[in-house]
């Protein structure tokens, strides 16, 4: 049997590519960067260009009628990639813009063939490539052929042992262009606003002998250049052992940091669990989540927290922010308006990582969703899937957040329904007692695991949150019409 035979891939250092790619770039592969004016092409080859070349590898970077070469890299030099000391040394530009005006596809090559054979580069780059087709339109007769031409072009790059990137924009062409039939590799970008948010949107429509991430990817330009975003995967089941209540003895309970609320919850919340805390505004959710993760902190056990909600102004609170100085809980705070949730979950993964953080709490859904693109909204309960499915995977025991209208005539969780998801729920009410409102507190699920069915008084003060005793005398809190009652126990501070 003959052994097959190695491809080796090559890193873009362009942050999160390479795992789009399916491991990097396959090398002396042909390929395609193709997509709207605007959209990154020329800012992704450059950054490529930069992470691979070379003295030893170096590269030539061919423009056409595009951009003059000074001009563009007046704009590229505003990004960190960008090593002006590989200029003339490892990186070479070449303006062919005089021969492709001619559209003589015989000399266009010949040019690029002289150029390469007497620079010997590891990594060619052609932009804007769309000027040599259009141009080709008008080629005297009896000069070759556009298939032709790209055909010879794949072929000598290939024999030279170039890895070679064509920029343009391929696909605004018939589907019949032969470019797109003899590239190895076809990336797409995508660009579109909505309203006052830019998205941009990156997919491998082809590139052999690998296999590449599926779907749209979304990035983001800034100072240091394109970061991709790659979609959050769904494994495949494992085939682990459903939670059972035997499997759930083994598991290790983690205590909330509010007194009592373990005992509700059967033992505290199982380790690796998800828990939602449904609630209308200024219920205490936010203030619950925090306890949560001061707990961990006070055991050992770092959290982390993505904030999209404004910090309670409670002194008792501030803590967190002493929490996070010190290293203790990692924050993601961002109420950027064209967020995507894979780039929330990316961000998470690696400050998990980073933190080996075993709690981590998002607050909210409602800001959650305000912060994602609008594009992105329409699949907002598929992406909670598919997040909760990441973290899941990672071991980390979560709690979220999530807005609840009180309106006393339904039982909802949340309005993504993603109550589904979770593994345990604590809902937060309001009744009305003697004409006044308090709060009331009940864990709704755990899954697998018994827990108390008791509706409980709590209050918030200096110290957090302190649960009293079961209501009693009242009827309809989690459904049905508010039913005013006198005033049962009274809340006992004491009791942990």
């Amino acid at each position: 049997m003959r052994k097959k035979m190695t491809i080796h891939r090559l890193g873009t250092g362009v942050p999160g590519l390479d795992a789009v790619l399916g491991g990097g770039l396959p090398e002396f592969s042909f390929n395609l960067i193709a997509g709207p004016p605007g959209s990154g092409k020329t800012t992704l080859a450059h950054q490529i260009m930069f992470a691979l070349a070379t003295r030893e590898k170096p590269a030539l970077f061919f423009t056409m009628l595009g951009e003059p070469p000074l001009k563009m890299l007046r704009y590229q030099q505003q990004f960190s990639f960008f090593d002006k000391d590989k200029l003339n040394v490892s990186i070479r530009f070449i303006n062919l813009s005089d021969v492709v005006a001619t559209g003589n596809l015989d000399q266009v090559l010949a040019r690029i063939t002289h150029e390469v054979e007497t620079f010997s580069p590891a990594l060619v780059f052609v932009d804007s490539f769309r000027s040599v087709i259009q141009e080709a339109q008008h080629k005297d007769e009896g000069a070759i052929s556009l298939q032709l031409f790209i055909q010879q072009l794949g072929t000598e790059l290939s024999s030279w042992q170039a890895t070679s990137f064509l920029i343009g924009e391929f696909l605004s062409e018939s589907g019949s262009n032969p470019v797109l039939t003899v590239a190895d590799g076809l990336l797409l970008l995508e660009q579109n606003v909505y309203r006052n948010s830019m998205v941009r949107k990156m997919q491998v429509l082809k590139m052999r002998g690998q296999a590449t991430r599926p779907g749209m990817h979304t990035f983001r330009i800034t100072s240091d250049g394109i970061e991709v975003f790659p979609a959050a995967l769904v494994l495949d089941d494992t085939g682990e052992v459903p939670i059972t209540s035997e499997a759930l003895r083994s598991k290790m309970r983690l205590a909330m940091g509010v007194p009592r609320l373990d005992e509700m919850l059967g033992g505290g919340l199982p380790s690796g669990y998800s828990l939602l805390v449904a609630g209308p505004s200024g219920s205490g959710k936010t203030i619950l989540a925090t306890a949560f993760l001061a707990e961990g902190v006070r055991r050992g056990e770092p959290g982390v927290i993505v904030a999209f909600e404004q910090t309670p102004s409670q002194s008792w609170v501030r803590t967190l922010d002493d929490m996070v100085r010190a290293g203790q809980i990692g924050l993601i705070n961002t109420r950027t308006p064209d967020l995507s949730i894979d780039e929330i979950v990316q961000r998470l993964t690696s400050l998990i990582h980073r933190m080996k953080a075993t709690r981590v709490v998002i607050d909210s859904l409602s800001g959650f969703e305000l912060a994602v693109a609008p594009t992105f909204r329409e699949d907002f309960r598929e992406s909670l899937f598919r997040m909760f499915a990441v973290l899941s995977s990672m071991g980390v025991t979560v709690l979220m957040t999530s807005e609840l209208e009180d309106r006393y005539i339904d039982l909802r969780f949340s309005p993504y329904g993603s109550a589904f998801l979770t593994d345990a729920i604590i809902v937060q009410r309001y009744i009305e007692v003697e004409s006044r409102l308090q709060r009331v507190m009940a864990v709704v699920k755990v899954r697998a695991s018994a827990h108390s069915t008791e509706i409980r008084r709590f209050e918030i003060t200096d110290e957090g949150i302190v649960i009293g005793d079961p209501v009693s005398d009242f009827e309809g809190i989690l459904g049905g019409q508010p039913t005013r009652i006198k005033a049962s126990k009274k809340i006992n501070k004491g009791k942990s």
